[in-house]
């Protein structure tokens, strides 16, 4: 292990992997607290298309162009998701999902025709499903670091703002916060996340990454500060981590390792956690049942 990690690309994949797992841990929270976490799922999904999309254009594997394809396809998939359900009856879990579902399905057809023609099959598409980090070099890993600052960035400077916008809308737009413009924001970040992780991880396990952290702090914490700070750190981790196992074998994918430690983390949290996790509320139901006893004693007598 200590070996294949020594060797400098796998250093640059571990660092951006890293990266992407803190970016994706606080952009996870902003979607955790806005209740859309399944709207990452339904944006990854939405990604696939561009992709395929963008190859079919351009005829050449091209990080920077796959990525804004990505990001073209994801920002349409969102504006579709926001336009059904503001001119319909159907709820924004229901867009999600329609749009999760036509996105990718629109992408698996498109990237068959394009694994069926001449030379399509070496193009190494199908890495975007579930990922290839060991396949990056050194300028997907400075892209993939660089975007994934800026919405750390974003996110951190911006700290007040985001917490009035999640916590109190009516105040933000008491104070002329635009809604509509952290709105955009927090689509643009989200989609940014989203695409410059799907060649590292896929667009199948990138929503596993911005969902499963924050959820884990969530157990820690009630504090929207403290919990930032643990998603990100908890993100970080399953992605350093994740990225080191896999270096063990031989072909072992890096992104499912990576969502297997998040998940890790998760059941530690859900176990151990002391906001509401399982052992912290058997302790609590335990010390109610005993005073419930000792209520009900004195009473007797």
């Amino acid at each position: 292990m200590w070996s294949a990690l020594l060797t400098s690309n796998t250093q640059w994949v571990l660092m951006s992997t890293m990266v992407l797992g803190i970016a994706a841990g606080t952009i996870g929270c902003l979607a955790y607290w806005k209740k859309q976490s399944l709207m990452s799922d339904s944006l990854a999904h939405a990604s696939l298309p561009g992709v395929v999309i963008a190859y079919l254009l351009f005829a050449r594997k091209d990080l920077y162009l796959l990525i804004a394809g990505a990001a073209v396809s994801a920002l349409l998939g969102a504006v579709f998701i926001q336009t059904i359900r503001k001119n319909s009856r159907i709820t924004e879990d229901t867009a999600m999902g329609m749009i999760l579902s036509v996105f990718y399905g629109l992408g698996i057809m498109l990237l068959t025709i394009v694994n069926r023609s001449a030379g399509g099959n070496q193009a190494g598409l199908d890495s975007f499903i579930y990922g290839q980090a060991a396949a990056m070099v050194r300028s997907d890993v400075w892209t993939m670091i660089i975007l994934a600052c800026v919405s750390i960035m974003i996110v951190v400077m911006m700290f007040k703002e985001w917490k009035i916008y999640l916590f109190d809308p009516d105040f933000a737009k008491g104070i002329g916060l635009s809604l509509k413009g952290m709105n955009v924001l927090y689509t643009l970040v989200l989609v940014t996340t989203i695409v410059i992780g799907i060649q590292a991880v896929g667009v199948i396990l990138i929503a596993a990454l911005i969902i499963i952290p924050p959820v884990s702090a969530r157990y820690w914490t009630h504090s929207f500060g403290k919990m930032l700070l643990l998603s990100a750190l908890f993100g970080g981790l399953a992605g350093a981590i994740g990225t080191a196992v896999s270096t063990l074998g031989s072909g072992w994918p890096t992104g499912p390792f990576i969502v297997l430690f998040a998940s890790i983390q998760f059941v530690f949290s859900l176990v151990f956690g002391i906001q509401k996790g399982i052992l912290v509320n058997y302790y609590q139901f335990k010390k109610r049942q005993k005073l419930a006893q000792l209520h009900a004693q004195g009473v007797g007598k």
